[in-house]
């Protein structure tokens, strides 16, 4: 019975069995420096999702994505599954329970407060941690690599090039009224636009604590240049009737 234990358990660290071992391993020290090199620009941006999740994320999903390449290793070679007739399992099964592991990290790391959303991006580039990790483990080396590069890269530059070209800026408006006042929203709007600014359509919401209101809304600039600057907009809400206090933050994070 010894012999017939340490004869399985030799299968296990057998020369091809082990062979393999050190193949899965290089494809997983791969994909953790690459979802290092992801990760990095979120950990220097301050975000909770750094390096540490970006490489974990890459490293299991190439792990998942490798292990389906070698069925005929499972086990020590031992035939415990039943396989499909081809005798090669469907990745594709794995790939789909990878992404919607990652979905669930992803939601985990968008913050919403009031009209402001944050780590949109930190989702999407998990998601994209977890496809190079897929493609590590089905030997798109060079595809990796350049997704890692381009996902980097786009989340350094994106926003410099996105401050460059013509956009529409926005920001979160909350106006909190005297005790009694009722403010007109023809006027808001009509103030709003001489300023250079338009109230979103739908961003309206109205509510009264004590007999005051408050009015919380998103206003976009009509364009570069024909805005008021947040700053000189806070100086004249200070003197607008009827409002006796006020928050202003940007809508996009």
């Amino acid at each position: 019975m010894d012999s017939a234990f340490g004869s399985v358990l030799a299968r296990y660290w057998s020369a091809p069995e082990v062979a393999i071992n050190v193949l899965v391993f290089l494809n997983l020290l791969g994909a953790l420096l690459l979802g290092f090199l992801v990760g990095y620009e979120r950990s220097y941006r301050g975000r909770a999702a750094g390096m540490r999740t970006y490489g974990i994320v890459c490293m299991a999903s190439c792990a998942l994505t490798v292990m389906m390449g070698y069925p005929g290793y499972w086990f020590g070679g031992h035939s415990l599954v039943t396989l499909p007739a081809s005798g090669i399992p469907d990745p594709t099964r794995v790939i789909q329970g990878i992404v919607t592991g990652v979905g669930f990290i992803g939601a985990g790391v968008i913050m919403k407060e009031g009209l402001n959303i944050s780590g949109l991006t930190t989702a999407a580039s998990l998601w994209a941690a977890s496809a190079i990790g897929v493609m590590v483990g089905l030997g798109f080396y060079a595809a990796a690599m350049l997704l890692s590069v381009l996902s980097a890269l786009c989340m350094m530059w994106a926003s410099s090039l996105e401050r460059w070209l013509p956009a529409r800026t926005g920001f979160v408006v909350v106006l909190r009224f005297e005790r009694g006042f009722v403010p007109k929203q023809e006027e808001l709007v009509e103030a709003a636009l001489r300023r250079g600014y338009e109230m979103a359509l739908g961003s309206l919401s109205i509510s009264l604590v004590d007999g005051r209101a408050e009015w919380r809304f998103t206003a976009t600039s009509l364009g570069k240049g024909r805005a008021v600057s947040l700053a000189q907009l806070s100086d004249e809400l200070r003197n607008f009737a009827g409002v006796e206090s006020f928050d202003l933050s940007p809508s996009r994070n």
